[in-house]
């Protein structure tokens, strides 16, 4: 019985599962988006969550502690700098779990774990009017006309 015990082992040793997991908390500190199985995604919502409270904490001993966790310097810096202070008012759930369904290969649940409040770099919008419509000419003579 696993009365007690908490979180998923996900079929791979503690070594292996501590690994993983501080590399997706690296990248979603990054990039603030991450794909995954479901079962990662949910996992991983319980790691970020507690790496952003220590990031409102701010003080150099939960830098530290967070450190050990992030031990990329830069996304550490990005976490205590810029994703801790977006959450001040919040008391709780920082990120998200969006099911995205089956993946092709293998059918595993896939989900997309991202923070609630990210920044959205919109792509510019397209010019409209200088659209061309008809055949594309493809022969030197065509193009000469």
């Amino acid at each position: 019985m696993r009365h007690g015990k908490e979180g998923r082992k996900l079929s791979r040793t503690a070594s292996h599962r501590k690994a993983m997991f501080r590399n997706m908390m690296a990248s979603l500190i990054r990039e603030e988006r991450v794909k995954t199985t479901e079962a990662k995604a949910k996992e991983g919502r319980r790691w970020i969550d507690k790496l952003i409270t220590l990031g409102k904490r701010g003080d150099l001993h939960a830098r530290r502690v967070a450190g050990r966790t992030v031990q990329d310097k830069a996304a550490l810096k990005r976490l205590f700098d810029e994703i801790a202070p977006r959450y001040e008012s919040r008391q709780g759930g920082y990120s998200r779990v969006l099911k995205l369904g089956p993946r092709k290969g293998d059918a595993a649940p896939m989900a997309l774990l991202e923070l609630v409040e990210r920044k959205v770099v919109k792509a510019p919008p397209a010019e409209e009017g200088k659209k061309k419509r008809g055949k594309k000419k493809t022969t030197e003579e065509d193009a000469g006309e």
